[in-house]
């Protein structure tokens, strides 16, 4: 057809001074007989649209309990300075509810040079090591002194180059890591996303390097577990508090809760598998 061929002189003549193939001839070839220019089909439209997408303040702007659930299924993007992104789906999380919460670093409203991220408004890192080696990432929430701990991802894209940030970091010889070993757990996936100190207090809205986008179908609240938080010591009731959260049957989830799903089962807040 006349049109056709037109349209295929126009994406040669572009091509010649193009290494990537042009948006609009592209969106062009696959509009419709009737005139509808969607780009439906064209597979580098719907490239740019994904990466270009991400979670904005409003959704970060919200109370600690429900961003934790709110994180479950969305997706953690690391792009690396030579241009590799790595994608995540979070699976599970922690809730710290500011200077009430006993297991808080900003327990009593206690604010630090350290911990000043937590203040910040929703959306900021907060990163921290423990034992002198290891960090771990939380994001900021609405509540004074309020952030959510990033637990463990499901490793989605740039698995190869997770591997290789997760033995950089591992001393001596080192077997090959399995995918759901990558990231289940918070300084592992510190590790396999290539986060330190130096991301500490950053905007997950408005940083180049680190991003939130959103996820497909999301879990429902049948699909969430909530238990108690790990590794949190003797902190009396709070320790006993239900506020982390998982997506249950993930197999990349650090810890499993198999009583806790019993008992939600046994309510009738999912079928027992």
């Amino acid at each position: 057809m006349p049109r056709k061929r037109k349209l295929l002189a126009q994406l040669s003549a572009l091509q010649s001074n193009s290494s990537f193939p042009p948006f609009d001839a592209l969106e062009n070839l696959n509009a419709m007989p009737d005139g509808n220019s969607s780009p439906r089909s064209s597979k580098y439209f719907a490239i740019e649209k994904k990466n270009s997408s991400q979670l904005e303040a409003d959704f970060f702007n919200q109370p600690c309990i429900s961003l934790a659930k709110s994180f479950l299924g969305q997706i953690l993007v690391r792009k690396l300075p030579d241009g590799r992104e790595l994608w995540g789906r979070i699976v599970e999380t922690e809730a710290y509810l500011g200077g009430e919460d006993e297991a808080s670093h900003s327990k009593g409203g206690k604010q630090t040079q350290r911990n000043a991220a937590m203040f910040m408004k929703p959306g900021t890192l907060y990163v921290y090591q423990i034992y002198g080696i290891y960090f771990c990432v939380n994001v900021s929430s609405q509540g004074e002194g309020a952030a959510v701990l990033l637990r463990s991802l499901e490793p989605l894209q740039g698995l190869d180059a997770m591997r290789e940030l997760r033995s950089a970091s591992r001393k001596g010889p080192t077997k090959l890591l399995k995918d759901w070993q990558l990231c289940n757990g918070p300084s592992k996936l510190c590790q396999a996303f290539g986060i330190d100190k130096a991301f500490d207090q950053r905007d997950l809205t408005q940083d180049a390097a680190i991003w939130m986008a959103p996820g497909h179908d999301l879990p429902g609240e049948q699909d969430v577990v909530a238990t108690t938080r790990i590794g949190i010591g003797n902190r009396g009731e709070w320790a006993q508090k239900p506020l982390r959260f998982y997506l249950r049957g993930n197999k990349f989830v650090s810890v499993v809760d198999k009583k806790m799903e019993r008992e939600m089962a046994a309510m009738g807040h999912f079928s027992c598998s």
